[in-house]
């Protein structure tokens, strides 16, 4: 993909998923398949070229480590921050609120201040480790929100004839 696709594709999958986290969402702890767009969007940042700039590999690794650990922090922190709860028929529902999109206003900050940090060092950081660190917010958000949904459910005892 070139540089110009992989922008719209991260400002499309971001624009989608922060919408989307305002509103009320039923979410089932049954879907298996919670993983397949983080994991669709690692595949394609690790295909692409560029990941790690040749002539700063050190230092490249370094902030795209960087950018790895503010992606599953900003996820966990945006799944501990979505307000969820059961209704009458023990649905599980989610929706993000203001903490939420602080902790969305404060992860895209710290990116853009890695890129500030790696711009004047001449370290070129392109699309794919950004599109990798969404990924790996996605992965812990999606994940964190399933695990405190199954703690939600209620649980349901079957009477014992006898």
């Amino acid at each position: 993909m070139s540089g110009l696709m992989n922008i719209l594709v991260i400002v499309a999958v971001v624009a989608i998923i922060f919408a989307r986290q305002f509103k009320e969402r039923r979410i089932t702890t049954e879907n298996k398949r919670w993983w397949v767009l983080p994991v669709v969007l690692a595949v394609v940042a690790l295909r692409e070229p560029g990941l790690l700039d040749p002539s700063h590999h050190t230092a490249a690794a370094l902030l795209l480590a960087a950018q790895l650990v503010i992606g599953l922090a900003g996820g966990a922190a945006w799944a501990w921050t979505t307000r969820m709860w059961t209704d009458g028929e023990g649905a599980v529902w989610t929706k993000g609120g203001w903490a939420t999109a602080g902790v969305w206003i404060v992860s895209m900050a710290v990116r853009i201040g890695l890129f500030a940090v790696g711009a004047p060092l001449g370290i070129h950081q392109g699309g794919p480790a950004t599109m990798l660190s969404i990924a790996a917010m996605l992965l812990t958000r999606t994940g964190v929100t399933a695990w405190r949904a199954q703690s939600l459910r209620p649980a349901y005892r079957v009477p014992v004839a006898g």
